[in-house]
């Protein structure tokens, strides 16, 4: 098993869902598979951290002075207001503490993040990471509120506005609190695969998995508002390999139903039947190939499973009324 160290930044006023959410899709991505371990460690400028709840973090271990190679480090963001215990009353603004924390986890990230680190800023941790220089020539965002200060903060980066999430290099970031589920849902279809991130989705009950640039349905989560055993079974198994030359006969198979009910529940079920559900599937893919590596239309189509280029363009036009090379341009 693989092992990929997770270093947790937790700052004073730390807003508790951007820690919460992203790493309870770790959490469940450590028991879907066997192939990555996420070792997740806390770490920050103080040993005990407020939340934006008023609920205090402790045990929060002292920030390394180096990271191993192929680290991951998790910045997440802050408040100016926490909830207190009387009556939803809040603490006054930041404290010089909060503030001389705040600066030495900036220190700290410009000494210690190297090449080979992969950041991820959830909200505002991106500004953590700008004052340290790190998102310099680096597409990021941030919370739709904070990306002129992120802009002022880090004039060299390229700050992207209008977005749930952006992935440049080693670089990823997210616009608002629930993004960063759905930023840490990417990552871990990058380095697991698409179907731990759909069993993770759907266990987190995600069902609108948004990609970056366009909040809509995820085609890798479409079809699975459902809760009948076998079908999902039969969308998991496809989901595994989409390119592989499925036949009615063998889904059935892993269904333990004749070809005709199977195609009957898929129906009923996924609202689509099982041919235009794998098709979706590869045009998915084939994007992913497409936007993500510089490969010709031909191993394109046949890395997704189609049997040519014109089957593609075929099913690609019926998804997003455009063509591949379309995609690749834009």
């Amino acid at each position: 098993m693989r092992q990929i160290r997770v270093y947790v930044v937790l700052p004073p006023r730390l807003t508790l869902l951007d820690l919460a959410g992203p790493m309870e899709v770790l959490r469940r991505a450590n028991l879907e598979q066997t192939e990555v371990c996420f070792a997740v460690r806390y770490v920050g400028a103080s040993s005990t951290v407020l939340t934006s709840i008023g609920i205090p973090i402790s045990s929060v271990a002292p920030l390394p002075p180096r990271l191993p190679d192929g680290a991951m480090v998790i910045v997440t963001g802050d408040v100016d207001d926490v909830m207190t215990y009387d009556g939803g009353r809040y603490h006054p603004g930041r404290s010089p503490a909060d503030r001389e924390h705040q600066a030495t986890i900036v220190q700290w990230l410009r000494d210690v993040v190297r090449p080979g680190h992969k950041l991820v800023c959830i909200c505002s941790g991106a500004l953590l990471a700008g004052q340290a220089g790190l998102l310099d020539g680096y597409h990021c965002t941030t919370h739709y509120a904070s990306c002129q200060e992120l802009a002022a903060i880090a004039p060299k980066a390229k700050v992207l506005e209008n977005r749930l999430y952006v992935e440049d290099g080693e670089r990823c970031s997210s616009a608002g609190i629930m993004a960063g589920v759905d930023l840490m849902l990417h990552i871990l279809g990058q380095l697991t695969n698409e179907a731990c991130a759909a069993a993770v989705a759907r266990y987190l009950v995600v069902y609108l998995r948004r990609n970056g640039a366009d909040p809509q349905l995820s085609p890798w989560l479409e079809g699975r508002n459902h809760i009948h055993p076998t079908v999902h079974r039969v969308q998991d198994a496809i989901i595994r390999d989409p390119a592989k030359s499925w036949n009615l006969s063998a889904l059935a198979r892993i269904a333990g139903a004749s070809n005709r009910h199977l195609s009957r529940l898929f129906h009923q079920h996924v609202g689509m039947n099982i041919t235009d559900y794998i098709n979706r599937l590869r045009v998915t893919l084939a994007r992913q190939l497409i936007l993500q590596s510089p490969i010709d239309m031909e191993r394109v189509a046949e890395r997704a499973g189609f049997g040519s280029t014109r089957q593609l363009r075929r099913a690609w036009r019926r998804l997003y009324g455009t063509t591949p090379r379309q995609a690749r341009i834009r």
